[in-house]
């Protein structure tokens, strides 16, 4: 026969309340949070798991971020490129015109103007430094401003530019990096020696455009559309390799982000509470401390000392 004593009855009955206690708490915070735990060792044998998943969804996530950089850059770059590009095009286009009308009264004004155009592209920034500059991202590319410029004496075309040999990479994910720096000398230079062959000879003795072409004029210009339109081309194959990395980046994102989902959700299965369930053992831990607290109750009131009173 078992005894039973009011000191082993109230110990079990404590033992009881703080169990009640423990699994109350347990369960309310992962209602709360929606979580299984708050440390590793709440996942046991699944933080080796649990760990690598983070670092790779905290990788990703640096890679997501550093390609929002690359991308906008590539779209400021992407507007400079077509607008120098189509500066050229326009040049063309005006020496067209003069042939077409015999006439080269606004040629010059047109030259310098597309001229203006092309400089300041070149020139084009991307958060307050220079896009075309290499890794000189604070020195002005092209220093020229007008056609003038360029038959300063020594009247070199590479004292018009002030860039570097520093072409810009971008590390897309772990196995992707790409060029995608572009040097305003190797954009330019071409282009630049097709104005100062235009200024010099409004300068020179043929010169200047101003009215009715004479016979000299003609054939020069004649020969410059073919200058032109080689310029155009190069500017708008260097567009289209702008391009070319846009739809790079776009790609490797893509993929990234469905890598993201994947990982995001074996960290979701892993991390993540039940909530059903968890809400049905707070349910049954308040019960399970409301009836422990009733028995203590009725424990205290079957004392034998309440008799002796």
């Amino acid at each position: 026969m078992n005894r039973i004593s009011s000191p082993g009855s109230y110990s079990a009955i404590l033992a009881n309340i703080q169990g009640a206690q423990q699994r109350q708490v347990e369960a309310g915070n992962q209602v709360a949070s929606g979580k299984i735990g708050i440390n590793l060792k709440d996942y046991a044998a699944k933080a080796e798991v649990l760990t690598a998943m983070q670092t790779v969804d905290a990788r990703q996530t640096a890679y997501t971020d550093q390609n929002k950089v690359v991308a906008n850059r590539l779209q400021i770059q992407d507007l400079a490129l077509n607008r120098v590009a189509d500066a050229a095009d326009a040049t063309r286009q005006a020496i067209a015109n003069a042939l077409a009308t015999d006439s080269a009264m606004t040629l010059i004004q047109d030259l310098q103007a597309q001229f203006g155009n092309a400089v300041g592209g070149l020139n084009a920034e991307y958060d307050g430094k220079y896009l075309f500059a290499g890794g000189q991202v604070n020195t002005l590319p092209v220093s020229a401003t007008q056609l003038s410029d360029l038959t300063v004496p020594p009247a070199l075309i590479a004292n018009q530019f002030h860039n570097d040999t520093y072409v810009t990479q971008a590390k897309l994910d772990d196995s992707t990096t790409i060029s995608t720096g572009m040097l305003a000398d190797q954009l330019g230079t071409s282009m630049m020696t097709a104005y100062q062959s235009l200024e010099a000879f409004h300068q020179g003795a043929n010169g200047p455009f101003s009215g009715t072409l004479t016979a000299a004029q003609r054939t020069f210009l004649e020969g410059q559309l073919a200058t032109w339109t080689g310029v155009h081309t190069s500017l708008t194959t260097s567009a289209a390799q702008n391009g070319n990395n846009q739809a790079r980046v776009d790609s490797v994102q893509k993929g990234i982000d469905a890598q993201q989902i994947t990982v995001q959700g074996i960290l979701s299965d892993t991390t993540d509470v039940n909530l059903a369930e968890a809400s049905t053992r707070l349910n049954l831990a308040q019960q399970s401390m409301q009836a422990a607290a009733q028995a203590f109750r009725i424990l205290q009131d079957s004392s034998l000392l309440n008799y002796l009173k």
